[in-house]
């Protein structure tokens, strides 16, 4: 009965989830990166601000908005 295991039904759910998970988390921080150029990284702008909500109700981490922002700031 190979690949009947616990693990197997485990990886295959995790790797759905997480093809998922990824998909949203890269247009999240396109976004950010998009309005952090138009804002020159001001995080007290509307723009920004409705974009990192939108991130934050996904569960998008902090360091990784940071990332963003800086990644859109130093963006020519």
């Amino acid at each position: 009965m190979s690949g009947h295991n616990k693990w197997s039904k485990i990886k295959r759910q995790k790797a759905g989830s997480d093809a998922a998970k990824s998909k949203i988390f890269s247009k999240l921080s396109r976004a950010i990166a998009t309005a952090s150029r138009e804002t020159r990284g001001d995080v007290n702008s509307p723009i920004l601000r409705a974009v990192i909500e939108k991130a934050r109700e996904y569960n998008f981490p902090m360091d990784n908005i940071k990332r963003a922002i800086e990644r859109g700031k130093n963006a020519k």
